[in-house]
């Protein structure tokens, strides 16, 4: 069969497959793979061997063990369906290919019920450095192996069930702007703590400290200078500074926190759900991340069994 697409592959922000997916409004597709190029697969082949021994040096011991588990092959982007073959019998997770941006409350849901969304689009390989979006390395290579660890996929599952909760503990404010308010908080909330952790967090593993953020973990200059940089601070995790934490995306991080075990990480996500249901993310410090309407709307909209 012959793909027009083809040529220009799925690659980052230019690949048609995807547009046309996002037109008809469709969240969750297929992974096309004949429609890779060979600039799509040299953009994987060239991030791993750069990634690879940073890896070795800096990533937490449970994500290398993940990335034997998952047999995830150096010289070509990954089929979903390999990598969920490993996957599934270890935790129950799957990865779930993903058109791109997945409004929050979706997102977080689909944890809940162990669906990783998957963005199959590859950065261009004559700019790695440059990553305007997600794309299938940092979710695969960034996320996914740590996946296979038992500990961390339930934190996963357990923070994915707080978006449910907001929506719920809100529906019935009858004043919209309060309601508004409040769950604006919430996802500011939820948002900086997985940024914090999931995304960008550190670990202590004995004298030392490691990477287990998977924005950390897929980037070739982040990785080192999370760990090496003076210019860093990294601090005890520590939750009433998270969850009022404003960040930004668009350079590298200053300002990180330290868990001592992945256990840890699941009492600290209790913990901020103790907090919901207690109302201390009703109203955390604003600034980054700004929530969007769509956002908002989402969990307005949710269906809920009184």
């Amino acid at each position: 069969m012959h793909h027009p697409e083809i040529g220009h592959g799925l690659t980052t922000t230019k690949a048609p497959f995807i547009e046309n997916a996002q037109n008809e409004g469709k969240t969750f597709i297929h992974q096309p793979y004949e429609l890779y190029n060979e600039n799509n697969q040299e953009a994987w082949r060239k991030l791993y061997a750069l990634l690879h021994p940073k890896w070795e040096k800096y990533a937490n011991k449970k994500f290398m063990e993940g990335i034997q588990s998952l047999c995830l092959n150096p010289d070509r982007i990954p089929e979903l369906e390999e990598i969920n073959a490993f996957l599934e019998p270890l935790t129950g997770f799957k990865a779930k290919a993903v058109s791109g941006y997945v409004p929050t409350y979706l997102f977080f849901d689909s944890l809940q019920h162990r669906e990783f969304p998957t963005t199959v689009t590859i950065r261009d390989s004559n700019n790695l450095h440059y990553l305007p979006e997600p794309d299938i390395f940092h979710d695969i290579a960034g996320h996914v192996p740590m996946h296979t660890d038992r500990t961390f996929a339930d934190v996963l599952v357990k923070f994915g069930s707080l978006a449910h909760i907001a929506a719920k503990r809100h529906a019935h404010i009858a004043n919209a702007e309060e309601k508004l308010a409040k769950i604006r908080s919430n996802i500011q909330a939820l948002s900086r703590f997985f940024w914090f952790s999931i995304e960008f967090g550190l670990m202590r593993e004995g004298e030392r400290i490691c990477v287990y953020g998977s924005g950390l973990l897929s980037s070739a200059g982040e990785i080192e200078h999370c760990i090496e940089s003076p210019c860093v601070q990294r601090y005890p995790f520590q939750l009433e500074w998270v969850i009022n934490q404003a960040f930004e995306i668009d350079h590298f991080q200053s300002l990180l926190f330290v868990i001592d075990s992945f256990a840890h990480l699941y009492e600290e996500v209790g913990q901020l759900e103790q907090w919901l249901h207690e109302g201390k993310l009703d109203h955390v410090n604003p600034g980054e991340p700004k929530v969007s309407d769509a956002d908002l709307q989402a969990f307005l909209e949710v269906k809920y069994e009184r």
